[in-house]
């Protein structure tokens, strides 16, 4: 499955634990009294909401439309930190960014399994945490997750977990690296004044939707290639007409993320139109929808039908395209771009 910051779902709350809060009204859990978080900070509300770990809020309303805190109770979409590192006594405790790879259990490395049991907290968006095997959350002290497009008022509910004494992982589909939510950990550390070493920050690697699905399709993928999203929620679509054009026009196979959504099929059909513009229309193209997982659908289908099939329910944000280069050839159903062996043995 391909990770994405998009934000195609419902706005939700910002959590709240961990540091200071002083708020007029929330919801879940009504107190009149000052509470002492499971995280170990203060919390002094009217009606404190029912956050166990998560950052600081000055307003009376629910986060912005991308799941960062708001002091802006019209509902701006500004995000800002909640709180900072000088808001938490704690020891700090350990943050893992941890990929759990295509979606299956068998996809999950060891090192991801051992780093999931090892956290007191799992913090993830609610697809991916229910991806988790159940002999791995039930050993965690507290599983926190929200819907998609809450990617940085969870990946601040973890930072915040973890600088108040709790081992924490945030877990994301694929590898923390690619299209996920370990950069976005590090520049949150960087604006609550902490740094990766207080957490002792670790990205635990996982295998990206882009190997995965390869796999599904032959050997597509063996010599250079790139990788491009589709989603414009934080590119602008012009970059990423610019991006397809550049890579579409040399010898790489291009691997394109987050194909399609309900908000943005332009952005699929624009890229087809380029695509075109540079390969021919016989070119070789690998569909892979849901690896892993059991929905799971694979295709080979050629480069002039791509567009067509973006009304089907093959290709969503659940799919990762291949994109062959003018090399690639199709054989016993199988994708199959040339690593160059053939102009140097024979065989």
């Amino acid at each position: 499955m391909s990770t994405d910051t998009n934000a195609d779902a419902d706005a939700e709350s910002t959590s709240k634990c961990g540091a200071s809060s002083s708020t007029e009204s929330s919801t879940n859990e009504a107190s009149t009294d000052t509470s002492s978080s499971k995280c170990g900070a203060s919390s002094s509300t009217e009606d404190s909401s029912g956050s166990k770990c998560g950052a600081s809020s000055s307003s009376s309303s629910s986060s912005s439309s991308c799941g960062a805190s708001s002091s802006d109770d019209s509902g701006s979409n500004e995000k800002e930190v909640g709180s900072t590192v000088d808001d938490f006594d704690a020891e700090p405790g350990k943050l893992s960014a941890v990929g759990l790879g295509p979606g299956h259990p068998e996809g999950i490395t060891d090192r991801a399994k051992t780093a999931l049991l090892e956290a007191d907290h799992i913090v993830g968006y609610t697809t991916y945490i229910d991806l988790i095997p159940d002999e791995i959350t039930e050993e965690a002290d507290e599983l926190y997750d929200t819907p998609m497009c809450g990617e940085v008022s969870r990946t601040e509910e973890a930072i915040d977990r973890a600088l108040a004494g709790n081992d924490v992982a945030i877990v994301g589909s694929g590898d923390p690296n690619v299209y996920a939510l370990g950069g976005l950990a590090l520049e949150i550390l960087e604006s609550k004044g902490a740094t990766a070493s207080m957490v002792d920050f670790e990205a635990v690697p996982g295998v990206p939707a882009a190997q995965s699905c390869a796999a599904r399709l032959g050997a597509p993928l063996v010599n250079d290639t790139v990788s491009i999203s589709l989603s414009d929620h934080l590119v602008p679509m012009p970059e990423i007409e610019s991006r397809l054009h550049s890579a579409a026009k040399e010898s790489f196979t291009i691997t394109i993320y987050n194909p399609w959504s309900r908000k943005r099929r332009e952005n699929f059909e624009k890229a087809c139109e380029i695509l075109l513009a540079h390969r021919d229309a016989d070119t070789p193209v690998g569909i892979v929808h849901g690896a892993g997982r059991d929905d799971e659908q694979v295709m080979i289908t050629e480069l002039g039908e791509l567009e067509e099939l973006g009304e089907s329910e093959i290709i969503d944000m659940t799919t990762t395209i291949v994109v062959g280069n003018e090399e690639t050839y199709v054989w016993d159903d199988r994708m199959v771009t040339p690593r160059g062996y053939e102009t140097k043995y024979d065989y």
